[in-house]
């Protein structure tokens, strides 16, 4: 008679880390999801708002992709999802609503700054995936360059002039930073 039990210290650990990863990625796209919708809901409502509300529509669009993608993964490799997602997801939201609210300078300095936390992610992670998982590596090294896109398109778009820079930008890069380290175990 086998017994079922946990694994231990040592056991699965590959397996276990490409789970945490698309875990965590899972979990990272779909908050990129929900700050763009409370940016857009910000922006559609305000008169003059078209480019930006278009733009943020644009990339929300991306990152839609890259949810389904996660989707995907989490269906088919048996990866349990976050428990945080009702949490990132109200986070999420507010965050691109309230910054969004103190003007598009400050939305483009949200996008800067996520996207650039997501971008080292990214990269450390296509690099513990090279000759590990193909699928995976593949997977984040096509959206680490979408993502450096819309780094690029924030900042042209003046991200780095919204009133208080340093600190906007500082606060949220710690607090990606933090969702991923907890999405990864949690």
């Amino acid at each position: 008679m086998s017994r079922s039990h946990p694994p231990m210290p040592g056991e699965n650990v590959a397996k276990r880390r490409l789970e945490e990863m698309i875990r965590v990625d899972h979990a990272g796209e779909y908050g990129a999801v929900q700050i763009y919708r409370g940016q857009r809901a910000v922006f559609g409502r305000i008169e003059g708002k078209s480019l930006a509300a278009r733009l943020i529509g644009e990339m929300e669009a991306g990152e839609q992709e890259h949810l389904k993608t996660f989707d995907r993964l989490i269906a088919e490799r048996g990866v349990r999802p976050t428990l945080m997602a009702p949490v990132w997801r109200v986070a999420g939201f507010g965050l691109g609503a309230v910054t969004a609210l103190l003007g598009e300078q400050a939305a483009h300095a949200c996008t800067e700054a996520v996207e650039e936390v997501i971008e080292e992610h990214y990269g450390r992670q296509g690099e513990e995936l090279d000759g590990v998982d193909t699928e995976l590596k593949y997977v984040v090294d096509k959206f680490r360059a979408e993502e450096i896109a819309h780094k690029e398109t924030a900042i042209d778009q003046g991200a780095r002039q919204a009133p208080g820079y340093p600190v906007l930008s500082a606060v949220i890069k710690f607090g990606c930073r933090a969702a991923i380290r907890i999405s990864e175990k949690i």
